[in-house]
């Protein structure tokens, strides 16, 4: 498959689980009806953003996988015959979780699973607390539509885990997302940090030749603890080809189902404009092994 329509469901959450799945299941039914074949749901789809606070009672959330929400969605995928991306809340054994992204195939299969890499701790995101870093690695997953490179938010921020997914023949870099600003910072500093985020997800698509899809949700989600004024989630999903080009982009406000047609020829022929696989020196690369070169 070269011509593929994809689409990410950008929504706002609720304390209520049930209804959070319910919507992301109508948003890709929605999705579907309108020839989408892969449709990728935002980060931690069926709750609020519990890492605002560490709270061991949000533990009761974590799921298995499979598990009740992969059941639900691989019956979704199956009638529909359309490939999902879903970001959930792991429970891989007692006192054990990751945050974990699933792909499950269009014949409502599990195709493969990716775990978060990189977790933050910062003030409002203490991931840290709830999540075991990923051991699966940079893999990408083979789906009837194509070589997926799954990672998750704070992932994106990396440009190894990209161009890692990338050498291993991922054909798309796929990125469910849960990002907002602190309602304190000035207008200016939201803006440099929406920029951020946009460019640099654009780079990992022009620095591998691939497209990038980025879905995260929308809406003011109060901080349990009463310590800030909680996150403004931002939104603005989008879709870029393999040169970094918006192909959509949805707005900072409303839920939205953003549909995307992607070319994947168009690699192809980028690649062969822009060899950088070619030209990497990986002959002088292995400082990047070190953390810091001292």
């Amino acid at each position: 498959m070269k011509n593929l329509k994809v689409a990410l469901i950008q929504h706002a959450n609720t304390s209520d689980t049930a209804h959070n799945l319910a919507k992301s299941i109508e948003g890709i039914k929605e999705a579907a009806h309108k020839g989408a074949k892969l449709v990728v749901l935002q980060e931690l789809h069926r709750s609020l953003y519990f890492c605002q606070t560490e709270d061991v009672d949000m533990f009761e959330l974590a799921e298995t996988i499979p598990g009740p929400t992969t059941d639900k969605l691989s019956e979704v995928a199956k009638s529909l015959g359309v490939v999902i991306v879903s970001s959930l809340f792991e429970k891989r054994a007692t006192g054990l979780y990751h945050n974990t992204a699933v792909v499950i195939e269009a014949d409502g299969t599990i195709a493969g699973k990716y775990r978060k890499m990189h977790i933050p701790d910062d003030p409002g995101f203490y991931e840290k607390f709830y999540f075991t870093p990923g051991d699966l690695g940079f893999e990408p997953i083979q789906t009837s539509v194509g070589k997926l490179g799954v990672l998750v938010c704070w992932d994106q921020w990396f440009p190894e885990g990209a161009r890692l997914m990338s050498m291993a023949g991922a054909e798309l870099l796929i990125y469910p997302t849960a990002i907002g600003w602190d309602p304190t910072d000035d207008q200016q500093e939201q803006q440099r940090q929406l920029d951020a985020w946009v460019i640099v997800q654009r780079a990992h698509a022009v620095a591998n030749g691939v497209p990038v899809l980025s879905c995260n949700r929308v809406g003011h989600e109060t901080d349990p603890s009463d310590n800030s004024q909680g996150i403004h989630f931002w939104g603005n999903s989008f879709v870029t080809g393999p040169q970094g080009e918006i192909l959509a982009h949805a707005d900072s406000q409303d839920e939205e189902i953003l549909l995307a047609d992607i070319d994947l020829n168009r690699s192809e022929n980028v690649r062969r404009i822009w060899p950088y696989l070619r030209d990497r020196r990986i002959d002088h690369y292995q400082d990047l092994t070190k953390i810091y070169r001292d």
